[in-house]
């Protein structure tokens, strides 16, 4: 079936399955006196609408949640009932209503406290108990400013870190794994729009300014089937609407950076605007030193909202952050993300929301090499349209199903000269197109009181796409083993093939089963177990374990497979002493098919034929994740524990090969044994605040030389097996104190001051491990790069 025709068969199905689902809606009213209730749920404060809270009548121990939009509906027999919805952060409000016919009723919550808001780790337990999703962390609010960070600098990447299952390369890192998957494994999503790399400055710092941000979730496991083209996790970040009352405007002042955001209505409780910038400046001190080497960022979150009537809402949101990095101007290095977004809400029932998006995403990459007159330039971007349907059946049911698709745009690189005395040719690397549409179906069910499923299936595809020229091998094998070295080297190619544009070189088509379950065994206690096939379509051409800007992006294609994962998941959940204290323990097993490896010596960088190093292998991970939490109090916080093991194996393709690594097992480059965290906040009175955060984690796998030879009179060493060894276990102590002053009568000022220290024992841990021989005494010696000692920070932040 080529392409056109399957497009076109996805999309029938689609409405067919709509018509279908739509009907079962009016089937399921008749001869039944069912009603409905439906609304939205917002802040009374900014008409910001409220994305996870939770609707419950205790009558009938039904339940719903609001959806990305704040919308929410239930369907429930006739009758008088206790409405209780609840929000952490929010006042809890209860109200009694009479169900005789279906009707729509908005909500507005009240924020509890005055203070500048923070991001906290927040779930609502009772519905976390019985509800099927498991393997999910949720930050919700506005910052994260009680979690110590470097320089005082609020990170929302940084807080994920302190949860189970989640880790990164080490200081200065950027990207972050989960559940020993790489960090290219991750699908990290801004208003539904990709982003391709989520860090500043290499790792410093994140690209998501926290006063912009509305809603954040991390999917480790269990992952919707609305989620795909990522085999590791889903990062979902919704930013904030805008207030649609009044005018407000909030930042805050640090160490290297500061931040603005404005936001305010366009027609009052009709329409908002919301306008975020961000921007560092120490490198204005290094120029004020006659230093010529400079480093900086600077980004900025826009978005627009709205109302044409009560079931017709549209957004527009956008993106755009850059990253520059200077040696004395002759080594430039610029990048960033830019992304856009169209929606449309529309409801066509009180029973049927849906919302459709047109997004674009880009990531840029430079680099001027003014010494060489070299100046190289790649990215790659997308364009995505998803239609998305949620069904609320009825109490007891619920549906989501859409259908997406997306072309990819790579451009490896263009080489060119940077000025006219260079000696540097153009050269464009051959552009890579593709296309992946999608459809899935989802659905949440409350099969028993006790006992609660969510099980659906997407279908994905994908088509590598001309124009393109492909090189042809000997027996289709772009790498060759040399039996008599024992090592893999570059096949030469025997042709070529050339392909039109739009022309399909290589197709594939998966089905991806999603499965999680609850069980409930009383009001505090449930099990959970959950399953999902993720398909990766994408790879990230990189030979390091944390993702740097130089990387580039490559479809699959006839020699390189997509990744396929399977993982399942088993989890105990309990909330004890009134729900003062929570327990969550899950262990996971996960493994991935076609996970790219490397030949020795592979030369990843302007490579047109990268096939020519690139060998599929497998990867494996399994763990136990504990992660204790005390909800209430003065003190307040959480341990998370995790003992994982991740793995990759790339054996030999025949009897005569070896291999990578002789085809054994050995340690991913995410492999983190032990992984403790402790985040604990204290409130001693309304001015002051005090947090503190302690990390231990394995070492970093690497590989250590364990011997060395003399060859022509030059010392070479001489390696073992890959990631044998490990860097010295990593740790840090960081403290916080909040200093809030009394707000002055009469003022709508608000401010707050933020004291840290990153690092409070100064523990110098090892970013890397180098080894060298003395040029006095000859002997070898290792060398430890260390990037932090003691940070402190201070920041005042403020609203009006």
């Amino acid at each position: 079936m080529n392409l056109r025709l399957q497009f076109i068969f996805s999309m029938h199905l689609f409405i067919v399955c709509n018509s279908i689902f739509s009907q079962e809606i009016s089937n399921s009213e008749l001869g039944k006196e069912k009603i409905t209730l439906s609304g939205t749920i917002t802040d009374l404060r900014t008409n910001e609408t409220l994305i996870g809270v939770n609707l419950f009548i205790p009558e009938i121990k039904a339940g719903i949640t609001s959806n990305e939009y704040g919308f929410y509906s239930i369907t429930v027999p006739n009758g008088n009932y206790t409405i209780q919805i609840s929000y952490v952060g929010y006042e809890t409000i209860s109200e009694t209503i009479l169900l005789d016919k279906t009707q729509k009723k908005n909500f507005s919550l009240i924020e509890t406290g005055e203070q500048l808001d923070e991001i906290i780790i927040l779930e609502k337990k009772t519905i976390n108990i019985r509800k099927p999703e498991m393997s999910t962390n949720k930050l919700s609010g506005n910052t994260i400013k009680k979690i110590p960070v470097v320089l005082g600098e609020v990170d929302v990447l940084k807080a994920l870190l302190t949860l189970p299952g989640v880790t990164n390369a080490g200081e200065g890192q950027s990207g972050f794994n989960v559940r020993g998957g790489g960090a290219d494994q991750n699908l990290i999503l801004l208003d539904e729009a990709t982003i391709f790399n989520s860090s500043h400055v290499f790792g410093f710092f994140s690209v998501f300014n926290p006063d912009v941000i509305k809603d954040l979730k991390l999917y480790k496991g269990g992952i919707p089937a609305r989620f795909g083209g990522r085999a590791s996790s889903v990062l979902d970040i919704y930013q904030k609407d805008g207030n649609s009352n009044k005018l407000g405007i909030s930042g805050g002042i640090g160490l290297v950076s500061s931040r603005l955001l404005i936001e305010g209505p366009i027609v009052k409780d009709k329409g908002s605007f919301l306008i975020g910038g961000r921007g560092s400046y120490a490198h204005l001190f290094l120029k004020l030193a006659d230093n010529p080497n400079s480093a900086y960022f600077y980004d900025l979150n826009t978005k627009m909202n709205y109302k044409i009537n009560p079931n017709n809402n549209l957004f527009l949101s956008g993106y755009f952050g850059r990253d520059v990095f200077s040696l004395n101007d002759s080594f430039v290095n610029t990048y960033g993300n830019s992304t856009l977004n169209l929606r449309w809400n529309h409801l066509f029932t009180d029973k049927l929301f849906s919302n459709l998006s047109l997004i674009y995403s880009d990531y840029y990459y430079g680099l001027n090499l003014d010494l060489i007159g070299f100046l190289w330039n790649s990215g790659i971007k997308n364009y995505n349209i998803k239609y998305d349907f949620k069904n609320y059946i009825s109490d007891k049911m619920k549906l989501n199903y859409g259908i997406n698709g997306i072309y990819y745009d790579f451009n490896p690189g263009i080489i060119e000269p940077s000025n006219a005395n260079s000696g540097i040719n153009y050269r464009q690397l051959e552009k890579k197109f593709a296309f992946e549409p999608s459809l899935y179906i989802d659905a949440e069910q409350k099969v028993t009181e006790n006992l609660s499923l969510s099980y659906g299936l997407r279908y994905s595809m994908f088509y590598r796409l001309g124009s393109s020229t492909v090189n042809l091998y000997q027996n289709n094998q772009a790498v060759v083993f040399n039996t008599d070295l024992q090592i893999y080297e570059k096949a030469t190619p025997i042709g070529v093939k050339n392909y039109d544009s739009n022309k399909v070189i290589e197709s594939y088509n998966n089905l991806e089963p999603r499965f999680a379950a609850s069980y409930q065994l009383n009001e505090n206690q449930s099990v959970k177990a959950s399953y999902n096939r993720m398909t990766q379509y994408l790879q990230l051409i990189t030979n390091t374990a944390s993702p740097t800007p130089l990387d580039v992006w490559t479809p699959s294609d006839q020699f390189i497979k997509p990744q396929i994962l399977d993982q399942v998941a088993l989890g105990y959940f309990k909330n004890f002493n009134n729900e003062n204290y929570s327990l969550e323990i899950e262990s996971f097993y996960k493994k991935t098919k076609n996970r790219i490896d490397y030949i020795d010596g592979a030369d990843l960088i302007a490579n047109e034929a990268i096939e020519q190093i690139i060998l599929n292998g497998e990867m494996r991970a399994y763990g136990l994740e504990v992660l204790l939490r005390k909800n209430t109090g003065k003190l307040s916080g959480w341990i998370a524990y995790t003992l994982s093991k991740s793995e990759q194996r790339t054996p030999g393709r025949n009897a005569t090969e070896t291999g990578i690594n002789e085809g054994n097992w050995y340690r991913s480059g995410y492999d983190k044994l032990h992984n403790l965290s402790i985040t604990s906040t204290y409130d001693y009175s309304k001015k002051w605040t005090f947090g503190a955060n302690f990390v231990l984690q394995t070492g970093q796998p690497v590989t250590y030389p364990i011997g060395q030879y003399e060859y022509q009179g030059i010392t070479i060493p001489s390696y073992g097996l890959r990631n044998g060894s490990s860097l010295p276990t990593y740790h840090h102590l960081d403290v916080s104190a909040t200093y809030v002053p009394k707000p002055k009568p009469n003022k709508s000022w608000q401010g707050e001051w933020v004291f840290s220290i990153y690092n409070l024992y100064g523990r110098k841990n090892a970013a890397s491990i180098s080894f060298r021989q003395n040029d006095t005494s000859g002997a070898n010696e290792a060398i430890r790069l260390s990037i932090f000692g003691i940070v402190p920070g201070i920041t005042y932040n403020f609203k009006f």
